[in-house]
């Protein structure tokens, strides 16, 4: 075919690299081509090759969507152009949570996360429905949710006239319908924190839309019908502080796949540790080897206990926000960080702002009395280190709930 100006008839991937700099520099070139051609291969080469959803010329958007809401765009390549600018990194959950958590949203199972804080739920869910699907949505529960906000809802609104109007608001659920409806393929929803909510009330339309594939849950400003399909992918989050998975209503349990991540082996653990610790630079002037060594007794002595003491763990607790730690000192530690040549004093900053807060968060005062007493043993085994700001968070908390209780602390 000769060169010039592209012919409108039925572009295939021959075509698409012939006239690849015409589409680059046209928005409605692009678009055109997208929505004419029907050979999948000429858009995987335009999205892979040439890039076109990121370097055309014009309107950029208009571009993505045409790729996204085409049937001819292959499922990857769709997931190619929603998700370019993610970089969420390798799975750090044990291959059998992937395996069991990716087995049960192919045969179109919601799912529920479980576990400690600090085992990487959320970010986890977060790398299963970009694997699984085009892109997701997430949304976190709050004690105030009701089944609108599942489902949807339909709001008044006062228009400029002072008349009553109303409109129909899509709960999570209901705009993740739209989006598979849209796309024609696989979306994510994610559910975090489930457990903030009442579930048993608010997932009532949910529970039935998941046993019923005809059930409307929902219809949209047109008065089309919204029905839950194997598309929408449900991903649900939920902290082991706040419930265990006996205490939920069998409801769930029934109709979703419960996959529990756990506190990772002392292997897997110090492995991540060694990496994040291996990130902090060489202009951070730190003992890596004692900052991983005060790592691992502080996690030790959070979940299992200490020797010198005999008592079992305070609760349990995920090694992930430990990651938030070698980041602050990355930071604040580095050449013209707010701390360098105070890093010793760093430490003890990053605990008592990243790591003791959360544990103190759902913790009662006998755990919150051992959680102080644990940083003071650390802060005298690590004489590198000031841990004295976590170990004073703490001790300030049990006097505010003893306060609070009406108990002395003499007593």
């Amino acid at each position: 075919m000769s060169s010039g100006k592209p012919r409108f008839e039925n572009y295939d991937r021959e075509e698409a690299e012939e006239f690849s700099g015409f589409i680059v520099n046209s928005t409605a070139y692009a678009t055109d081509f997208i929505n004419r051609t029907s050979d999948p291969d000429a858009l995987r080469y335009l999205v892979e090759d040439v890039e076109i959803d990121g370097r055309v010329s014009g309107n950029r958007d208009d571009v993505q969507q045409a790729l996204l809401t085409s049937t001819v765009t292959p499922f990857e390549v769709k997931q190619t152009v929603a998700q370019r600018n993610y970089n969420l990194g390798e799975t750090l959950v044990p291959d059998t949570v992937k395996k069991n958590a990716l087995t049960a949203i192919e045969v179109g199972k919601p799912i529920v996360l479980y576990g400690p804080t600090g085992t990487g739920k959320t970010y986890f869910a977060k790398q299963l429905a970009l694997e699984a699907c085009i892109n997701y949505s997430i949304h976190t529960a709050t004690p105030t949710w009701t089944p609108a906000d599942i489902t949807g809802s339909i709001q008044p609104e006062t228009d400029k006239n002072g008349d009553i109007k109303y409109r129909r608001q899509a709960g999570c659920v209901s705009q993740g319908i739209e989006k598979a409806n849209e796309y024609q393929d696989n979306w994510g929803v994610i559910i975090d924190e489930i457990t903030r909510a009442d579930i048993s009330q608010v997932f009532g339309p949910l529970y039935t839309a998941i046993e019923d594939e005809d059930q409307v849950i929902f219809r949209n400003d047109d008065g089309d019908p919204l029905t839950l399909t194997d598309d929408v992918k449900i991903i649900c989050t939920m902290n082991m502080s706040d419930r265990t998975v006996n205490e939920l209503d069998n409801a769930i349990t029934r109709r979703f796949a419960m996959i529990e991540l756990s506190r990772y082996g002392d292997e897997e653990r110090a492995s991540l540790f060694d990496r994040w610790i291996g990130e902090l630079g060489s202009d951070v002037d730190i003992d890596r080897d004692k900052l991983q060594e005060l790592f691992e007794s502080h996690h030790q002595g959070i979940n299992e206990g200490t020797t010198t003491s005999g008592e079992d763990g305070i609760m349990e607790f995920g090694p992930m926000h430990y990651e938030d730690v070698t980041q602050f000192l990355k930071h604040a530690c580095g050449n013209g960080g707010p701390y360098a040549g105070e890093e010793d004093i760093a430490v003890g900053q990053a605990f008592a702002t990243y790591i003791a807060p959360r544990l103190l968060n759902t913790a009662a005062l006998p755990q919150i009395n051992r959680l102080a007493s644990h940083y003071e043993t650390l802060d005298n085994q690590f004489e590198a280190f000031d841990l004295s700001p976590a170990m004073n968070l703490a001790n300030q908390q049990a006097e505010a709930e003893e306060r609070e209780m009406g108990v002395s602390a003499y007593e």
